[in-house]
């Protein structure tokens, strides 16, 4: 049996987050949880409970700096993807590749 993954999403449009979340909750062995603020997120990353961070639409550049670096500092082996839309097969295909080991943004 295929291990749970657990991705923590940070948007800040609420209702294209749960459309997010529902995508990745409807898929086999993936469990989403959503936030809406760095707070928020860095709060979740401290329970280290996730192996990737997705950050959506909404964030400044600022933001998603202060975001990397303080996921860096929580938990350096968490793995960020940016995804600002593109459909759920863009979606589908950056998390792949993520869990591949592949080439993600992750927290520099």
């Amino acid at each position: 049996m295929a291990e749970n993954i657990e991705i923590l999403v940070i948007g800040t449009n609420e209702p294209i987050l749960a459309t997010v979340l529902r995508l990745l909750n409807n898929q086999e062995h993936w469990h989403a949880t959503g936030c809406c603020t760095i707070e928020e997120a860095a709060q979740e990353c401290n329970t280290g409970k996730y192996q990737i961070l997705l950050i959506g639409a909404g964030l400044t550049a600022d933001e998603e700096e202060e975001l990397k670096k303080r996921v860096k500092e929580i938990n350096p082996a968490l793995k960020v993807i940016p995804h600002y839309g593109g459909g759920s097969g863009l979606l589908f295909a950056e998390i792949h590749l993520a869990l591949a080991g592949g080439t993600t943004n992750q927290a520099q």
